[in-house]
């Protein structure tokens, strides 16, 4: 793919609204201030970070009495992170970068993506008045190509997996000085530190930390920022304990799963070849975790453990949300939860509070 391709961007014209727009009428408004560079950029960010005021975080925290029943463990609760305007728990760290994207004088924006993280980018950069570009493999099968064209971002379908389409992303980046928004590069700390604003919410709920948490992982940045969270937390004096941290992922396909189960020191890679993805798993699956490390040192700090869930139990699971609770969630985001319900049904878990962190049903 020739650079001249990618430098193709058709933004949306001006005044022109993107077909999907979840944020609040005030948001829409202050984003219109934000995108008239004939204000200062002092301003412009300031009114940006109004919108992540606004609009990011403090999602819902909510105990499933039913679950509990059905399955005999008490005190669960669901951190939801659907609330967010994206359906999800990417919505925390698309906006922080295009933060400081415009602190530093990008105009560009890219990121690679099995669906919500490039859904999430491109909304956050119409906000901030970013271009946006997004990859995603060419066999996957995200429906929310549509939503991310919607805010006018350029998607690029892109050969080869996952990885092939971050590596082509982040060299794309550098070739054309736009802000490289992909995991496991110079910005993995801001993530990471993005994602602690969840310990920080589940903290302000139960005023501790619960006994734990339980992460559905891809690259680990989500359950590495959990975990960090609450280890600041704790060294502060404002928690009892830092939680033990729970990762599910797809069968057999994720990097920091494989290397806890098989007691690896470090995130091992999987052979590309076995990595076979589905509309269920992809948000999931990869042969390389970008933050696999960090996520990993937070399982095996916190005394921690690690689960593979398969498509089918995945599935069943989110329609259990759904009949029991009333969650429309995304069935890859309950591999947390399933795992900690298993560890439960292997070996009663005593009574204490738990959380599992789950996303919208897109």
């Amino acid at each position: 793919m020739s650079n001249s391709t990618v430098l193709k961007i058709d933004p949306l014209l001006d005044g022109v609204l993107p077909s999907t727009t979840p944020v609040s009428k005030e948001a829409m408004e202050l984003a219109e201030f934000v995108k008239d560079k004939s204000h200062s950029l002092v301003d412009r960010i300031e009114s940006y970070q109004d919108i992540i005021s606004l609009e990011i975080g403090d999602t819902p925290l909510t105990r499933m009495r039913n679950v509990e029943r059905e399955t005999g463990l008490r005190q669960l609760y669901i951190k939801n992170e659907g609330g967010n305007p994206s359906g999800t728990q990417k919505d925390r760290i698309s906006f922080a970068q295009c933060l400081d994207a415009m602190r530093r004088g990008y105009d560009t924006i890219s990121v690679a993506t099995c669906g919500n993280f490039g859904a999430s980018t491109a909304q956050a950069a119409y906000l901030a008045g970013l271009k946006c570009i997004v990859f995603i493999p060419e066999t996957y099968h995200t429906d929310r190509i549509t939503e991310m064209e919607s805010y006018g971002a350029q998607v690029i379908r892109f050969p080869g997996s996952y990885e092939d389409n971050v590596y082509h992303s982040q060299q794309q980046s550098k070739a054309n000085h736009w802000y490289d928004a992909n995991p496991g590069g110079h910005n993995a700390s801001l993530q990471i530190s993005a994602y602690a604003e969840i310990a920080y919410e589940i903290y302000d709920t139960l005023r501790d930390a619960p006994k734990m948490v339980a992460v559905p992982v891809s690259n680990g940045t989500t359950l590495a920022g959990i975990y960090r969270g609450f280890v600041t937390l704790f060294r502060r004096g404002r928690t009892s304990r830092i939680p033990i941290m729970i990762a599910g992922s797809s069968y057999r396909k994720n990097p920091i799963v494989e290397s806890f189960r098989q007691g690896f020191e470090s995130c091992v890679d999987l052979e590309e070849s076995r990595i076979t993805e589905s509309k269920v798993n992809e948000p999931l699956i990869n042969w390389h975790s970008f933050d696999g490390d960090e996520a990993l040192y937070a399982i095996r700090k916190s005394n921690g453990q690690a689960y593979n869930v398969s498509d089918e139990k995945l599935m069943r699971y989110a329609k259990n949300l759904r009949e029991k609770e009333g969650l429309q969630v995304l069935p890859a985001s309950t591999a947390g939860l399933y795992a900690l319900i298993q560890m439960h049904k292997a070996t009663p878990l005593e009574p204490d509070r738990y959380v599992a962190v789950i996303t919208g049903r897109k």
